[in-house]
């Protein structure tokens, strides 16, 4: 099985940014944790990072030939307002769950809606590093069904 995690803008910083926010583990942790959790269920990840837009709808589209069969999503601040994001989301028929480290919905009223999330499977929020974990569960679930 093949999963491909894209992080959005910022996510590279976690460590150094706003850390009573996304705690103080940094983006090397997180592929840790990330690599870690592939081995324990078998499965080959690929973790692309990127804070231009363009570059995370071309490897969404990518997605469509390369033998992935799930994506995990942290759009970062594009979750709010990239209707390309999403678009390019929709047209790759594939289980896809949204991660955010935050409570989107306790934070700043712009932060609560997600143009991203009603064309993905799931959506996790809150929990941390530790939702990439779970969607990576959830989306090994998803794909065998």
């Amino acid at each position: 099985m093949k999963i491909l995690i894209i992080n959005g803008p910022n996510i590279n910083f976690l460590g150094i940014r706003e850390k009573e926010l996304y705690g103080t583990k940094n983006y090397e942790d997180l592929l840790k944790m990330i690599e870690q959790k592939a081995g324990e269920l078998n499965c080959q990840v690929e973790v692309f990072q990127s804070n231009h837009e363009g570059a995370i709808i071309d490897r969404i589209q990518d997605a469509y030939s390369d033998e992935t069969q799930g994506i995990i999503i942290n759009p970062g601040a594009y979750t709010h307002y990239s209707y390309a994001i999403r678009d390019a989301l929709a047209s790759i028929l594939i289980p896809k769950i949204e991660v955010h480290i935050t409570d989107i919905h306790s934070r700043e009223e712009f932060r609560k809606v997600s143009v991203t999330a009603p064309v993905c499977n799931g959506q996790i929020v809150g929990k941390g590093l530790d939702g990439y974990i779970e969607a990576m569960e959830q989306i090994i679930t998803l794909a065998k069904s």
